[in-house]
């Protein structure tokens, strides 16, 4: 028997965009629980004083695509909290993207933004979008770097260096590989670096590639200052 193609949601990512500029994506950040649109068919009674056998018969009507949902952890005046007010009224083109690169994007227009804030557990929103139209479904894409990579720590030896992998759309798994002076360093393969004499006077910087089954992009941080002693 074959292993199961399975896999859990986490990794997904939705963003949305005014259809004036569907380029220009805005990240919804700390989204969980998505329920992607549907895809329900009305059925039209078509029976006649002739359909065969005395029995009903139906044709297939229109298609509705439902809604599309998702909870998230409700920060107020995030960047998030700020767009997803913004969208009240307005119709939105969504892009979900699964951890394969496979996409769904389609049109909405924001029905709730329902926020709960209990006294002793996490803030969370539901937001429900209300889609028009067919949504369209592509095959598996390359992942998509959304946020940077940035690294954190003071460059001096012995002090310790993290990177901060940033946001990726469409990716199974991330890589790391810290260089010095634009070159490799053996074995430095981790979210972390400490800084040995022999980087004194370069910079470092990490470089993240993420994969899916398919593909792979590799973005890089931006490089600290020079490493000093």
């Amino acid at each position: 028997m074959a292993d199961t193609d399975a896999s859990i949601g986490y990794g997904i990512t939705f963003e949305m965009a005014d259809l004036a500029t569907p380029t220009d994506m805005i990240y919804v950040a700390e989204v969980k629980d998505v329920t992607p649109p549907s895809d329900e068919t009305d059925q039209a009674d078509a029976s006649h004083m002739q359909s065969p056998n005395r029995s009903r018969e139906f044709i297939d009507g229109l298609t509705d695509p439902g809604e599309a949902s998702f909870e998230m952890n409700y920060v107020p005046g995030s960047p998030s909290d700020k767009a997803l007010i913004a969208a009240k009224g307005k119709r939105k083109w969504c892009r979900l993207t699964f951890p394969n690169g496979v996409q769904t994007l389609f049109v909405g227009s924001r029905q709730t933004y329902e926020k709960s804030a209990p006294l002793d557990d996490v803030m969370t929103a539901t937001v429900t979008f209300k889609v028009s139209g067919d949504p369209v479904h592509t095959d598996p894409t390359a992942p998509r770097n959304i946020s940077a990579p940035t690294i954190t720590g003071t460059a001096k030896v012995g002090a310790p260096l993290v990177v901060d992998p940033g946001i990726w759309a469409g990716s199974m798994r991330l890589e790391y590989q810290w260089k010095a002076a634009a070159a490799a360093i053996t074995g430095a393969t981790g979210l972390s670096y400490v800084p040995v004499a022999g980087d004194i006077g370069d910079t470092i910087t990490c470089e993240v590639t993420a994969y899916n089954e398919d593909f792979n992009t590799m973005v890089a941080s931006a490089a600290t200052a020079a490493v000093i002693a």
